[in-house]
């Protein structure tokens, strides 16, 4: 099991949390409501994390080929941009992703780009929360057209084991 905290002021920031062999297959959203809110299934289940060695967030580059957007999904592999290009992502490699309810110690942060989405975060701008103490700690995805899942950036955090229960 393992507790994430914040590499500058070493508050948890979640629970206990079992480590996941690879990052679950993103849910396509389908228009249903959770919890009064439209959005996708969460990717990994709460109490799990899974580390991402897929790019994920911004900066965003032009992808190679413009005809072709596999494994397309917003804040990660590859988007289209405002102007209709396809862009992929170059940000960091590794993220933690957890199930946004188990982000306790962590709250939401205020990005100065990007539009926010109409139903909740679209993950694809800067990263959106941070430790209590104020330090950007990762970025949310829960709007509509995404999947439903937070993303740890790898130099914001520090992982530590916690004992087996007995």
């Amino acid at each position: 099991m393992t507790i994430f905290h914040c590499a500058v002021c070493g508050e948890a920031l979640t629970p206990d949390l079992e480590l996941l062999p690879a990052v679950p297959a993103r849910h396509v959203f389908e228009g249903e409501l959770v919890n009064g809110r439209r959005q996708a299934p969460p990717t990994v289940p709460r109490g799990h994390y899974a580390v991402d060695p897929e790019p994920h967030g911004p900066p965003f580059v032009p992808a190679e080929d413009q005809d072709d957007c596999p494994a397309a999904y917003p804040g990660g592999p590859c988007i289209s941009d405002f102007d209709g290009m396809v862009v992929v992502s170059a940000g960091p490699r590794n993220t933690f992703v957890l199930h946004p309810e188990d982000g306790t110690g962590i709250t939401g942060h205020a990005t100065t780009s990007g539009p926010p989405g109409c139903c909740g975060a679209p993950g694809d701008g800067p990263p959106n929360r941070a430790c209590h103490c104020g330090v950007v700690v990762g970025g949310e995805m829960s709007d509509c057209y995404t999947p439903y899942e937070l993303h740890l950036l790898p130099d914001a955090v520090r992982l530590a084991s916690s004992a087996p229960n007995r």
